[in-house]
């Protein structure tokens, strides 16, 4: 652990609360909505116990206290924790800006303004506030976005749909290998997550950029970024394919592909900690689908009914 972290451990013993009346022992409230709160961010960003501790340089068994709110983290360490999470300081704290999707994306959104900007966008809320007539229907973008978990269906449906709205299929995975010049795999393994974010960045620019009309299939930690899922929500119609855990992981499992996932004996509660932790990202798709009650073909019946009403076109 470097030199300068701190993260005390040992039996849980009774903390003072804030009235200095002892509370519940070594369940300090602070460290354990703090604990619950890497908790979601680490499955947010997909990440296994495991990978977290190695991108911090902290043991696992001090984010596990961590976690389970009975360490008595220093602040060294909770900055490394905010760093190998590419989250601020802020986020991982806590307070009202950071308690909702919306609350995170609209901070990310004013986070580099000039003080002339944040006046004009403060003067638009007052204003936005103020007006309680019902949400805009007008016409959504023909770019379809697709997201959700590895194993919800998007290559497969996003195919399907191409086709039958004769729209390119833009598969957004192929398209970072193809900036990186090397696998996904490869990108994580020899630079790191940040740099994956930025290729993935890079990519849904040029797709947007290029296609008036597509249906785009997103790596399922596309809402890890809140700048790359602002920019998609901004350009594109989104539609979030769920499923259940146990179809996610099958899917995934006959693709032969198990990332995350590979060689970690508690693969499906990882999986769905990693659900639980997008989901309320993926919500803020405007359209939805659950891919797990009937078979494929009547999935693609439905899919196709939805996006073609959406879009106002003919059934």
């Amino acid at each position: 652990m470097p030199t300068g972290s701190t993260l005390v451990i040992g039996a849980p013993t009774a903390v003072p609360s804030h009235d200095g009346a002892p509370t519940t022992p070594g369940k300090h409230p602070f460290l354990a909505t703090l604990g619950d709160r890497v908790r979601e961010l680490r499955a947010r960003r997909g990440m296994t116990r495991k990978a977290l501790s190695l991108a911090a340089d902290v043991s696992e068994r001090h984010l596990a206290n961590l976690e389970y709110g009975v360490g008595n983290a220093s602040v060294l360490v909770l900055l490394q924790v905010a760093q190998a999470l590419k989250c601020s300081l802020a986020e991982l704290l806590g307070d009202v800006t950071t308690g909702t999707p919306e609350w995170l994306m609209i901070r990310e959104l004013l986070g580099d303004c000039d003080e002339a900007t944040l006046h004009r966008v403060r003067l638009a809320l007052v204003h936005a506030l103020a007006d309680q007539s019902a949400p805009s229907t007008a016409g959504r973008s023909p770019r379809i976005a697709l997201v959700g978990l590895r194993g919800a269906g998007k290559s497969t449906l996003g195919r399907m749909l191409a086709d039958d709205l004769d729209f390119p299929f833009v598969e957004l995975s192929r398209d970072i290998e193809r900036f990186a010049g090397c696998s996904v795999n490869e990108i994580q393994s020899l630079y790191g997550q940040n740099a994956y974010r930025r290729y993935e960045r890079r990519a849904l620019e040029e797709a947007i950029e290029l296609y008036p009309q597509a249906v785009i299939a997103t790596p399922g930690g596309v809402v890890s970024d809140a700048a790359t899922f602002n920019l998609l929500l901004t350009h594109c119609t989104a539609v979030w394919l769920q499923a259940e855990p146990h179809d996610h992981m099958q899917r995934v499992a006959a693709q032969g592909d198990m990332r995350p996932m590979a060689g970690n004996a508690e693969a499906m509660e990882d999986l769905k900690g990693i659900l639980a932790g997008r989901a309320a990202f993926y919500a803020k798709a405007e359209l939805s689908l659950n891919t797990s009650t009937a078979p494929l073909p009547d999935t693609f019946v439905q899919l196709r009914r939805l996006v073609r009403e959406a879009l106002g076109l003919a059934p």
